[in-house]
């Protein structure tokens, strides 16, 4: 397995470059978990980061690779097949 050096930005990870493993497509997870134990013993908080573009060339606008930006408050999305019909908008 392929891994790239992937920075993170902002949360208690802000400024770390880490080891991401790339999946087949040679593109690292959409959204990457990171379990941070709690000192008293109890469930661990798992911080959330989304990968979002590191940047985009001068030139062309090719994008120049991925970093992962802080998600304070989210949830991960759930799986979705691309068959399934979308949820319907909650009612008033």
């Amino acid at each position: 397995m392929r891994s790239q050096p992937t920075s993170f930005e902002g949360g208690p990870m802000d400024g770390r470059t880490l080891p991401v493993l790339l999946g087949p497509t040679g593109h690292p997870p959409k959204w990457y978990e990171i379990p941070v134990p709690d000192p008293d013993g109890g469930a661990p908080e798992v911080l959330l980061y989304e990968r979002v573009p590191a940047g985009y060339s001068k030139r062309l606008g090719l994008q120049k690779g991925w970093k992962y930006a802080y998600v304070p408050d989210a949830r991960k999305p759930k799986l979705r097949w691309p068959w399934t019909k979308p949820t319907p908008p909650p009612m008033s």
